[in-house]
């Protein structure tokens, strides 16, 4: 059975679906901008994700939403340090950063961080050597355009991103990277159409993987939105479940969740599911 190591914490693919927890340390993420920019109540969320069950808690300090702007790793760093510093030692889960500057992956690592999630859609030399230096995982997303565009894919975004993951894991054998350290998202909501997005959480099952672990992150997103005509992204969480569940189904292996006592819920049911024979 394969696996996906992220410091002393391993993770068996296929045994279960595991919860990632969301925590924006940011002013202006889509969905929960400012509520949680205090260090206290960042903290506080972190052990009340702990406590509803999440696996991982992903800390993220710049919004990567249609409308943001590009923050420098310097202001990155000024809100996620001292959340870090708090944090350090006292979480049972493996903590995640979300980013993709080289700077504050390492300002990260040397804090304890187990991953660093990558949405620049790129396999960043810099950050995998310290991800193996460190014993950290490694998530890298397809993201062709960001969240703000739609991009065309000739071939059909299922052959784009699959191209993408080959890529990805072909990199892996040519640094020598771990693969069992490394996670591939296929970047829903980001560099692609509402159809491209249904396409995708519909389809997981036609993604290889190449045996690593495979994430799905969703969350209260605009497809979602598009689909449900919940235009408040905080009341889109029957929403997420449901897209969530279809991208269990095709195998996805953790799932991205804003709201994490719903969300482990519904992956055990969809894994029930997954997971029986008839």
């Amino acid at each position: 059975m394969s696996e996906f190591i992220a410091g002393k914490y391993r993770f068996p693919l296929g045994h279960r679906v595991y919860v990632m927890g969301i925590l924006n340390v940011t002013p202006d993420s889509f969905s929960d901008g400012g509520k949680y920019e205090d260090r206290a109540a960042a903290v506080n969320r972190c052990f009340e994700m702990c406590g509803e069950g999440a696996d991982i808690i992903d800390i993220g300090a710049q919004s990567t939403g249609p409308d943001s702007r590009n923050i420098s790793p310097e202001e990155e760093l000024s809100r996620l340090l001292p959340v870090l510093d708090e944090l350090n030692g006292r979480l049972n889960v493996p903590v995640s950063v979300d980013t993709y500057y080289t700077e504050v992956a390492q300002q990260a690592l040397n804090r304890g961080v187990d991953i660093i999630n990558d949405v620049s859609g790129t396999f960043n030399r810099d950050i995998a050597a310290l991800c193996m230096k460190h014993g950290a995982g490694y998530i890298v997303m397809h993201n062709d355009g960001g969240a703000g565009t739609v991009n065309e894919y000739p071939e059909g975004v299922i052959n784009a991103v699959q191209k993408f993951f080959d890529a990805v894991t072909a990199e892996c054998g040519e640094t020598g990277f771990d693969i069992e350290r490394l996670c591939l998202d296929p970047g829903i909501g980001f560099g692609k159409s509402y159809e491209d997005n249904l396409r995708l959480l519909r389809c997981m099952d036609r993604l290889d993987t190449h045996g690593t672990a495979l994430l799905a992150a969703a969350s209260r997103k605009r497809v979602i939105g598009k689909a449900t005509g919940e235009t408040e992204p905080s009341k889109r969480v029957a929403g997420t479940l449901a897209a969530h569940t279809a991208a269990i189904l095709g195998g996805a292996d953790i799932i991205r969740v804003h709201d994490v006592a719903p969300g482990v819920q519904a992956a055990r049911m969809a894994f029930a599911l997954r997971d029986t024979e008839f």
